[in-house]
């Protein structure tokens, strides 16, 4: 069964990098799509980052373009999020999630498996 694990979280200073984690601890999901969704409090789960299954595509939020880098290695199942140049706005817990049909895919309707979040805290 598929079990995602995400990593990485903490604060750091405006301008700073994280570099978040999420790894496939149960049956291998390398042939998943893979996302990063973010929730601020008070505001709703939203999409960051998506990657295809081959690594080949990539789809980000505006909020995020040439700041955040998403990747993936099969073999570790692991998919990476690097988050450059952090702004306070930033901050939020972040999710990883997994589309077992491999689209490559904004709404959260459309990822079946879902971890348990990080928190990522940017301080002004």
């Amino acid at each position: 069964q598929v079990q995602l694990v995400e990593s990485g979280g903490g604060l750091v200073q405006a301008g700073g990098s994280l570099r978040l984690a999420c790894a496939d601890s149960g049956r291998t999901s390398s042939s998943y799509t893979m996302g990063w969704f973010r929730q601020a409090p008070g505001k709703e789960r939203e999409f960051v980052a998506v990657i295809s299954w081959s690594g080949g595509s990539t789809r980000y939020a505006d909020s995020v373009k040439g700041r955040f880098t998403i990747s993936r290695d099969n073999a570790k199942n692991t998919v990476y999020l690097q988050m450059n140049s952090l702004k306070p706005e930033d901050t939020a817990v972040y999710y990883c999630a997994a589309d077992a049909f491999g689209r490559l895919a904004q709404a959260k309707s459309s990822y079946s498996y879902w971890g348990q979040g990080t928190q990522v805290t940017v301080s002004a």
